[in-house]
């Protein structure tokens, strides 16, 4: 046995297949399959039922997955703990964005990362947040920017920037006419929401302190959830009511769309945007590296840890 191995156990249950598990691992099909058949003859067991499409591991053959990924990640600790210590900057970093961050950072991302001149490479993945958190833990990504905060014992956060909501409101609803919103005193029927998988509509309910009843004056009949901040814009935009969006998603508004902003009266509300890494993640200077780039795509005004009292929770 030894870790080549464990990785290609990891590989196809990842992929589910042999030829994709190869490709990713950088070897064939024929080497790939017969190392794992070593490993099961040296084992005495089965690891994958080859039978099934996709392929699947057998009962043992999870648990011993489990552990080969264990396994592997502390092994090549060994190796991120000397380049650490040595202060390396260099390697693979595959950082994970929730869909509602994603959106406007990524492109300042990118061009705040092409300008740092590092020999860094950032491999970048827009994932759910509960996808997001397994994939962190299993070393699948090595970090993920999402709201928090999550206070997930297994994960270390470190704040990066906080962002006011806002009402984006339709022009077609007799609310346009207020300077700013009163969520005390609103239809709550009339805000059009995330699905939700999205954390950022747990984060409005709780700001709206929701409790949603059937529409009483047929104003709203219809109900539409979006996995997209911009298509509910667009709904508000021809229909009446409004949605609440973050602050940066507002800043790339155009001036015509900016008309339609309005913050809440007496309430100031945040969301709070943080890098997590596994607790067991050990180069450090890799990750304030990243940190550092990922800052430097946020206004300076966003990074106040005094806004932090005024943080949503999720």
């Amino acid at each position: 046995m030894n870790i080549q191995q464990l990785d290609y156990l990891i590989a196809v249950e990842n992929f589910r297949h042999f030829a994709k598990a190869a490709e990713f691992c950088n070897v064939t099909q024929p080497t790939l399959s017969m190392m794992i058949q070593k490993l099961e003859d040296e084992l005495n067991v089965k690891i994958f039922d080859r039978s099934k499409h996709p392929v699947e591991p057998t009962t043992i053959g999870k648990q011993i997955i489990e552990q080969a990924r264990i396994s592997s990640r502390h092994f090549k600790q060994i190796r991120e703990m000397v380049e650490n210590e040595q202060n390396v900057v260099k390697g693979k970093f595959r950082l994970g964005i929730i869909p509602t961050i994603a959106s406007y950072l990524v492109p300042l991302l990118l061009q705040k990362f092409q300008n740092s001149e590092t020999a860094i490479e950032l491999i970048l993945k827009e994932s759910t947040t509960r996808n997001m958190i397994q994939e962190i833990l299993s070393g699948t990504l090595d970090g993920g920017i999402m709201a928090g905060p999550l206070k997930h014992s297994g994960l270390v956060e470190y704040p990066v920037y906080y962002e006011k909501f806002y009402a984006y409101v339709s022009p077609h609803d007799p609310v346009y006419q207020q300077k700013e919103i009163d969520l005390d005193h609103i239809n709550i029927d009339h805000i059009w929401l995330l699905e939700n998988e999205h954390c950022l509509r747990g984060q409005i309910e709780r700001l709206c302190r929701m409790k949603r009843q059937a529409a009483s004056d047929g104003h709203l009949p219809i109900r539409y959830e979006s996995g997209s901040i911009d298509t509910l814009m667009n709904v508000v935009d021809y229909n009446p009511g409004f949605t609440i969006i973050p602050e940066m998603h507002a800043m790339g508004l155009s001036e015509e769309k900016q008309e339609n902003l309005r913050p809440f009266k007496n309430r100031t509300a945040v969301r709070e945007v943080s890098l997590f890494m596994s607790n067991e993640y050990v180069r450090k200077t890799l990750l304030y590296k990243i940190l550092e780039i990922v800052k430097a795509a946020v206004p300076k005004s966003m990074q106040n840890p005094e806004l932090k009292e005024f943080v949503v929770d999720l």
